[in-house]
């Protein structure tokens, strides 16, 4: 069961990186193979360490909250999910840009923003139990698979599906929170 719940939990996590991938790819007109690999390179690299960050976060808050380790894991992955819903709703300038986002400044910016989730999410791992650095090469590697996916057939998905893969993600999220707080409930 906690395959399951781990491979929820990364492909929720990709989704930012999809969709941000998804929409650069429609506003550049596609994406190189070199511009594919930096993003993808960046966004897995930060998916992996920002769980980390958090789970050490957590593995010394554990002691501390061990009774209500399950309401907080599920209280953090409803914010992480009705945050990814919310923002599914926004409306997303899709501008042309004029400078390659998938350089310099704005490509550490943009990977930081999609691994916020996982910072937190990181937290929720030390609540579960799940091996760190198993669960996070799985999340590293899903969120570079993503983004290569997604510069691939962004230009095709991202004005129908952009959003709303966001809103999946975030639904995935919340869902693995109810059934974390179900399972130590019962």
């Amino acid at each position: 069961m906690k395959v399951i719940i781990l491979l929820g939990i990364a492909l929720a996590l990709a989704i930012d990186a999809f969709a941000v991938t998804v929409g650069l790819a429609c506003s550049l007109s596609g994406l190189s193979r070199r511009q594919a690999f930096r993003l993808a390179t960046h966004f897995g690299l930060f998916q992996f360490i920002m769980p980390v960050i958090g789970w050490v976060i957590g593995e010394n808050l554990l002691r501390l909250i061990s009774r209500y380790d399950h309401w907080v894991a599920f209280g953090l992955l409803l914010v992480i999910g009705f945050k990814m819903i919310i923002e599914s709703f926004r409306v997303k300038d899709e501008k042309c840009q004029e400078k390659d986002p998938t350089t310099g400044w704005s490509l550490l910016v943009l990977a930081l923003a999609t691994s916020q989730d996982a910072l937190a999410t990181g937290l929720s791992l030390a609540v579960i139990g799940l091996n760190i650095w198993v669960a996070c090469t799985v999340i590293g590697i899903t969120a570079f698979s993503m983004t290569l996916l997604a510069s691939r057939v962004g230009p095709l998905l991202g004005k129908v599906f952009g959003q709303r893969a966001e809103l999946l993600g975030g639904l995935i999220l919340i869902l693995i929170g109810v059934k974390i707080l179900v399972d130590h409930l019962n």
